[in-house]
């Protein structure tokens, strides 16, 4: 399942092992972490990483395939 994790502030590309190869982009001042996760247990570690890095959560939604007859759900 893909993820779109949304947090305040900018993470340059380095920080992309940290976070499990997801893609680091940014949008203004915000950093958008995209990608493929697993189980519950990975996504948990992921935002773990993001508590201890002290960053502020904006949104996590999970990205459904189109593939599958549906659309992008934002939960």
């Amino acid at each position: 399942m893909k993820y779109r994790i949304k947090v305040e502030g900018q993470l340059n590309s380095h920080w992309n092992n940290w976070f499990d190869g997801m893609a680091i982009d940014h949008e203004g001042r915000t950093t958008v972490l995209t990608g493929s996760v697993e189980d519950q247990s990975q996504l948990h570690g992921l935002l773990h990483r993001i508590r201890d890095l002290n960053l502020t959560l904006i949104s996590v939604n999970r990205l459904e395939s189109r593939s599958q007859g549906k659309t992008n759900k934002e939960d």
